[in-house]
């Protein structure tokens, strides 16, 4: 019996390769990118462990270049559901019993095999099945994947520990149970870490999942589907289903032991969906706990006293790495009429070195976006923006689809601060620019504020001091990740736990306690040490 009181370190992000020319980490890569190029896979459903292939198939296909298919896949019908969620509840009681530390050994190992094993061909995985660069790739999948693995160990251990006080003669103790039933996990496209942590961290805590990947992100959840079973993860503690979200869901939802749901994606979706659930409370075994992360509508707001460079560095990397498809990307800016023409000039001078292809060409820094539908949604904002009198495309504001899904780095600037880009959620390379009276910055702070539904992310940009205090006030509820002089992107585990309210989730902060915390079912356990013998109190001597 391993009865040793455990405490993790405290880990240290994993370190970012930088891939310069000449360095073996580029030419492993480049190794890697050639290989999966080159391969076909075949993914089935994984359910209780064994593979599942339905014969309803779809294809992976390269979104920079849409004719090179990378893989077929399999969609689960609602029977195959219905046998993931049975696989999910035949592990439970297993999983659930299992030390924490023993739950914690395996996510540590998943983590060391994307570390080392299997860094690069992941890293290729992600560029080629989601049109990232090798930067932009590295920084989410191996490493904030392998970061929400070592910090949710680290953070399950604080949540374990914290116990109640015990007086005299009591004996008070809390159970963190799992969840009494399983978790579904409906993961997105454009954060493969995030798409491992939707179903690991309910597991760190002893649930286990039922997993819809995204359509577009198969090739990478594939991988690391195969990593968690090579890592020891047991059979049934994570169940892998692509297939329609509507099919999936309907099954799911009226399931009697859905206990939780774990999403990032669209508002819409979420809402849709936790509507659902309300719908069938009366059938499930206890309220399922719900967490998402949704949209964004994120701000830049400059006062005059900010540097004009730093401004237009923080536009351009916040609006434009991954194509804008971050849910934290900057769409929206509001700059003061003094700083304009610089802020617009340097934006200017930066996008005419910015390249944009396919990423197994390290000098672009601009890929393709998702698939055809998203870049006819980003285009049909876009050309909106053409055909308005209150607004103007001042760069980019093109797209190509005869290859690869690509958009042009857009720059729209309005006269209306409520724009229908500067409201509405793109989702793409786009981000619209409101100049304002400088003696009008308060006002505008409030402008900002009311004008979105949105609230995940947001920075503002000043020397002042006093400014910057004004803005935080203001600014209080309209962003969950708040940025000083920096772009409202690049949340990093363990150092700026992320989400957001309002229209942009429930804000329970993935990567740390709080989310681990909400797979938890707790059990409050009070032991008399001696036990009273008689029923009075003394009150009742009273003559």
């Amino acid at each position: 019996m391993d009865n040793a009181i455990f405490r993790f370190p405290k880990p240290i992000n994993e370190p970012v390769k930088a891939y310069a020319p000449g360095s073996s980490d580029k030419q492993q890569l480049k190794q890697a990118l050639a290989q999966v190029s080159s391969e076909e896979w075949d993914i089935p459903l994984i359910i209780g462990g064994k593979e599942i292939r339905t014969g309803n198939t779809g294809k992976v296909v390269m979104p920079h270049d849409h004719k090179h298919v990378l893989a077929t896949y399999h969609k689960a019908g609602e029977k195959e559901v219905q046998m993931a969620i049975d696989a999910a509840m035949a592990a439970h009681k297993e999983w659930s019993e299992l030390p924490w530390v023993e739950r914690a050994s395996v996510m540590l190992r998943v983590a060391e095999l994307f570390a080392t094993k299997y860094r690069y061909l992941l890293n290729a995985s992600v560029m080629l099945g989601q049109s990232k660069n090798p930067y932009q790739a590295e920084i989410d999948a191996p490493c904030e994947l392998i970061d929400f693995l070592r910090f949710s160990a680290f953070y399950a251990g604080q949540v374990y520990e914290d116990q109640p006080y015990s007086d005299t003669g009591i004996l008070n103790r809390m159970e963190y149970r799992a969840l009494e039933g399983f978790v579904f996990s409906l993961s997105p496209f454009n954060f493969t870490s995030i798409a491992s942590n939707l179903n690991m961290a309910p597991a760190m805590m002893g649930n286990t999942t039922v997993w819809k990947p995204s359509t577009t992100a198969i090739h990478s959840n594939y991988l690391l589907m195969k990593v968690f079973r090579e890592a020891g993860l047991p059979d049934g503690v994570v169940n892998f289903i692509p297939g329609q979200g509507s099919v999936v869901g309907k099954v799911v939802i009226k399931s009697p032991d859905l206990a939780g749901f774990h999403f990032t994606g669209s508002t819409s979706t979420f809402n849709t969906l936790w509507r659902q659930m309300g719908d069938n409370l009366e059938n499930y075994k206890s309220y399922p706990k719900i967490v998402g992360e949704t949209g964004g509508k994120n701000f830049v707001f400059v006062h005059p006293s900010a540097p004009a460079l730093d401004v237009a560095t923080a536009i351009v990397r916040g609006a434009f790495e991954y194509q804008g498809q971050k849910c934290s990307a900057a769409s929206r800016a509001y700059i003061p009429a003094s700083l304009w023409k610089d802020v617009k000039n340097y934006i200017g001078d930066m996008l005419k070195d910015i390249k944009m292809g396919d990423p197994q060409d390290f000098t672009n820094f601009v890929n393709a976006v998702i698939d055809e539908a998203s870049f006819d949604n980003i285009m049909g904002y876009i050309n909106y923006a053409k055909q308005a009198t209150d607004a103007e495309v001042i760069f980019g504001g093109n797209g190509d689809k005869s290859v690869g899904y690509y958009v042009e780095p857009t720059v729209i600037l309005t006269t209306n601060p409520k724009f229908k880009s500067m409201v509405e959620e793109i989702f793409g390379p786009v981000i619209t620019i409101y100049i304002y009276d400088d003696n009008k910055y308060e006002e505008t702070l409030e402008l900002c504020d009311s004008t979105s539904s949105y609230a995940l992310t947001g920075s503002i940009f000043a020397r002042d001091r006093y400014a910057i205090q004004t803005a935080f006030e203001k600014l209080r509820y309209s962003a969950g990740n708040f940025y000083i002089n920096d772009k409202p992107t690049g949340a990093v585990i363990g150092q700026q736990p992320f989400g957001g309210s309002r229209a942009s989730g429930t804000n329970d902060k993935a990567g740390g306690p709080l989310n681990l915390i909400r797979w938890t079912n707790a059990r409050t356990i009070k032991e008399a040490l001696v036990p009273p013998t008689h029923y009075g109190y003394p009150f009742l001597g009273e003559k």
